[in-house]
């Protein structure tokens, strides 16, 4: 049975433990409740950059930053396609698509946004999207679309959080799965290390995720990636064993999820990819960038993929109790 009544000490044990023996306990988990040779592919396209309202201390798209990303509105309707059919193409099972927006506003860009993400399902595609805070009703609209998956990430700890990011509060963050969740849409929360937080943050932020009233179907774990006139521009790498507790603590506290080795994995050798698939990743991003900054590309991963023995999971394979009825008509298709 999934537990979701980690107390807060249980989380510190699993995570303080000496490396070796984490990640070999994580691995006995994954291997129990994954297939272990499978990892999913994912592909982020920005279908509208920049010109952020938040004050995100580690986002390039904030406006009120100075970093050289280029502002540009909500991209056509073909661009967008061709995106997703060449991730298809490439080896993506899921496509994901992220607007710089504070708030999803009922409006014809957002009706625009409705409109890809039922072609893009209509391709056999599980169609997650990350556009800022939605309200029962506009989480509800995505699901008719056809949504598979919305991610909307925690980032920190609650006790963290003001430090990161003062435009919105975390209760917001929270809110907002709630009602991805309501709406019967796949969740996608997860954060990122590196940020300036002690361990205790991150073991708070993984008791959030944990004891959620359910599980995210799927938790990115990312490493910061320092961007030049953000406030975190000068923040160290996160190194690989650092990733390696977050990853394995999740697997353990999350065995039915999918964990994300997610942005940050642009530095990191096949031999520290593997480690982190080792302790219970099952799930990248591919393609050259992930919304503004760098990330492998597909061949590069093809080519890890077979190195280390591993396949692309198919869409839909664990089609969530909300899936939306467009979805399982892709599949049937």
């Amino acid at each position: 049975m999934l537990r979701t009544d980690w107390t807060l000490d249980e989380v510190k044990a699993l995570y303080h433990q000496p490396v070796l023996e984490l990640v070999t306990q994580a691995a006995a988990v994954h291997q129990a409740n994954q297939s272990t040779g499978e990892v999913q592919v994912c592909t982020l396209l920005s279908v509208k950059t920049g010109g952020c309202p938040e004050d995100c201390s580690y986002c390039p798209q904030a406006a009120r930053y100075h970093t050289g990303v280029e502002v540009h509105a909500l991209l056509k309707d073909e661009v967008v396609l061709d995106a997703a059919r060449r991730a298809k193409d490439s080896g993506s099972t899921r496509f994901c698509m992220g607007a710089a927006w504070r708030e999803v506003r009922d409006n014809r860009d957002f009706d625009r946004v409705l409109g890809m993400v039922t072609q893009v399902n209509d391709m056999g595609l599980e169609v997650c999207c990350t556009l800022g805070m939605i309200n029962e009703y506009q989480a509800e609209r995505l699901k008719q679309a056809g949504l598979y998956a919305y991610n909307h990430n925690l980032d920190t700890s609650a006790e963290h959080y003001s430090e990161i990011i003062t435009t919105r509060t975390y209760d917001d963050r929270l809110n907002t799965l709630e009602n991805v969740r309501q709406a019967g849409i796949s969740v996608c929360s997860g954060g990122i290390i590196g940020l300036g937080e002690t361990d205790e943050d991150r073991i708070a932020m993984l008791h959030t995720l944990a004891t959620l009233p359910a599980h995210p179907e799927s938790v990115p774990v990312n490493a910061l990636v320092p961007v030049a006139g953000t406030p975190l521009a000068e923040q160290p790498r996160v190194s690989v064993w650092e990733m390696l507790r977050m990853i394995a603590t999740a697997r353990i506290l999350m065995p039915r999820t999918m964990v994300r080795l997610s942005a940050g994995r642009q530095e990191m050798p096949v031999s520290e990819q593997a480690l982190c698939f080792l302790a219970g990743a099952n799930s990248i991003f591919s393609g050259e960038k992930l919304l503004t900054t760098p990330n492998p590309d597909f061949d590069a991963d093809k080519q890890m993929f077979a190195t280390l023995g591993l396949k692309p999971r198919k869409s839909f394979k664990d089609m969530p109790q909300g899936a939306t009825v467009l979805a399982k008509a892709s599949l049937e298709a």
